[in-house]
């Protein structure tokens, strides 16, 4: 089974080594990671406000700066599930988790990056920041990834059960082709928005804990605080609804 997530905008800074763009995940993004990477770095040569405000979504001065002195290509990498620090990461609290769990976390968990993809878990990249939606020097990153990580995803993912945890919008970058599961949270009957994503979080720790092999071991974890409701289906997704605390 493998699970794809969303990134968070917010980083953890710091890491140790230097940045492969082509030791990611499909050797065959590499190019249009470097063409995404030179478009990026060049906004930060140019270092117009306006520009970097609209790229990075911030406006305070001091939290523009901290992203626009950073080059990805120079600057120091650590595993993808680490760099990210969002309400998602901050519930899964890999740090904490036991070795074969994170392992299980490295195997199995995608993580959807505005800049560079689809990325494994244990994908070693740099600190950097592009607003969800935002294009880069004109460019729409989710609608180069779709066409040109589509056709390897599928077959990456032919042979697994899809856990879809991300947001709506990174169905732009990459939508199943095939059956996929995916999860509501709903508390006192309202489905809950920003704090699904800590849900989501909590979902994927105790996946990894259980090192569930399917949707069936899922669904059969004690979970605490999420209670599951019913399982509706249409068409190739299967969504999963569970209330919460």
């Amino acid at each position: 089974m493998k699970i794809l997530l969303a990134p968070s905008e917010g980083k953890r800074s710091g890491g140790k080594g230097r940045f492969d763009p082509c030791s990611l995940l499909f050797d065959e993004l590499c190019p249009l990671r470097e063409e995404l990477l030179d478009l990026y770095e060049e906004i930060l040569e140019r270092g117009d406000s306006q520009e970097l405000q609209e790229l990075f979504g911030l406006k305070k001065p001091d939290q523009i700066a901290r992203y626009a002195r950073l080059y990805p290509r120079k600057a120091p990498v650590m595993k993808a599930v680490l760099r990210y620090d969002g309400v998602a990461f901050e519930a899964l609290d890999y740090p904490s988790l036991p070795s074969e769990a994170q392992s299980f976390v490295d195997e199995n968990l995608m993580i959807f990056s505005n800049l560079f993809g689809p990325l494994r878990a244990e994908d070693r990249i740099p600190d950097y920041r592009v607003k969800q939606g935002a294009a880069i020097a004109g460019v729409a990153p989710e609608k180069r990834y779709r066409e040109a990580a589509s056709p390897l995803l599928d077959a990456w993912l032919a042979d697994e059960e899809i856990l879809d945890l991300r947001a709506g919008f990174y169905d732009r970058f990459y939508k199943p082709s095939r059956t996929f599961t995916t999860m509501k949270f709903l508390k006192n009957g309202k489905v809950v928005s920003h704090w699904a994503k800590m849900w989501r979080g909590r979902m994927v720790r105790e996946i990894a804990r259980a090192k569930a092999k399917n949707l069936d071991e899922v669904l059969a974890l004690p979970l605490q605080g999420m209670q599951l409701l019913e399982i509706q289906e249409k068409g190739k997704k299967r969504e999963v609804i569970y209330e919460v605390e």
